[in-house]
């Protein structure tokens, strides 16, 4: 029997685990190591925070795909690989062996240059980290006064601000303080400019404020360090900025990026070592992507295809990502921002289309 390890439960693994319980990979065990065993939907976060969804209706169920897929399931995570015995070395200190491996966790926060960010800031990765804290927040935010900071500007930090600023205003917190910061003059850089602009005049009118231009440098208690040597008062910040890669693919002898993001070909192959397949944010694809889950989603289905032909010797097909990519962006009270391409719009209609390809999405792989 070869042995097929899947590390971590992103978005693509979904794919791989439902591929098996329709048909087995043929001679395969096959293990899913995740540290934990729920996998939530960041899609759906935006509209969690504001309180449309239950976590449960956020999240699928790790365990219960694995066990569906006739899959061993370890709640743990890993930390190295050692490819010369095809060992994965894990935190509760635990070695499996396999043939093949595929690499799913997603990216970590980036926390680089950031003094302070672990002893004074909340990163959004990993969003189980985020969700455990998000009451606590909450509650400090009814005092009078709260001043709260998100570092970033990207979509994830943008999508953040409007929706804990529309969860405030539903709490009736209309004296908080929010303020969005990023290096970039304004928020979503890279998206069409009609886009951009309808996004900030959007902040604007609900009371977020950008702070552009400008790198958070070290997050201090109460404060914020910015690199012009100014200070933004804050009582909590949170952390939205991008992602990073962890340390272990690096480190475990991988072909990675400049960035420690694993190299992959085609067929999703590492260019170092064959029998290792990288997906997700956690990949650096030939044909170069965003880290965003709207590849990882599409990423799915091929690399199924591609694990279970590997496994069973047979010829892989090469991935073609798509060129352009639907971004549907929550801007708070059930209203959103379309981008395609060039192309870019707005409204309840967007959020209604959100929500229903979300809902779709969770109920393809139900719990």
């Amino acid at each position: 029997m070869k042995q097929l390890v899947l590390i971590g439960g992103g978005h693509a693994h979904v794919h791989v685990l439902a591929a098996l319980a329709k048909a087995p990979f043929a001679d395969t065990d096959v293990t899913l190591v995740s540290p934990y065993a729920r996998q939530i939907y960041s899609g759906m976060m935006p509209g969690w925070i504001e309180g449309h969804y239950a976590i449960e209706e956020c999240a699928l169920a790790l365990d219960s795909l694995a066990r569906r897929a006739g899959a061993s399931f370890v709640q743990t995570s890993c930390t190295a690989l050692d490819l010369a015995t095809k060992q994965i070395r894990c935190a509760n200190g635990a070695s499996i062996p396999f043939d093949h491996v595929s690499i799913d966790t997603g990216p970590a926060a980036n926390l680089a240059g950031l003094a302070g960010a672990v002893e004074h800031g909340l990163p959004i990765r990993p969003i189980e980290g985020f969700v455990a804290a998000w009451p606590g927040l909450l509650e400090r935010a009814r005092q009078n006064g709260f001043r709260l900071a998100i570092v970033g500007d990207g979509a994830a930090a943008t999508e953040l601000a409007f929706a804990i600023q529309a969860r405030f205003a539903t709490e009736g917190l209309n004296r908080v303080r929010l303020t969005l910061i990023g290096s970039n003059r304004e928020p979503l850089t890279g998206f069409p400019f009609l886009l951009r602009r309808k996004a900030a005049r959007l902040l604007a009118a609900q009371g977020i404020a950008h702070l552009g231009g400008r790198h958070a440098v070290a997050l201090r208690p109460g404060h914020v360090q910015l690199d012009d040597r100014s200070q933004l008062a804050a009582d909590a910040t949170l952390i939205a900025t991008g992602a990073a890669a962890p340390a272990w693919p690096a480190a475990s002898g991988l072909a990675t990026d400049d960035a420690g993001f694993i190299r992959v070909n085609a067929m999703l192959q590492s260019l170092s070592h064959p029998f290792v397949f990288a997906v997700g944010d956690v990949a650096a694809y030939a044909d170069a992507r965003p880290k965003s889950g709207v590849f990882a989603v599409r990423a799915g289905p091929p690399l199924a295809h591609n694990l279970r032909a590997i496994c069973q010797r047979q010829a892989l097909t090469p991935w073609r990502p798509q060129q352009r990519a639907l971004y549907l962006l929550s801007t708070g009270h059930q209203h959103a921002l379309a981008a395609w391409g060039g192309f870019s719009t707005s409204g309840a209609w967007a959020w209604r289309w959100k929500d229903r390809i979300d809902r779709r999405f969770i109920a393809q792989f139900g719990n």
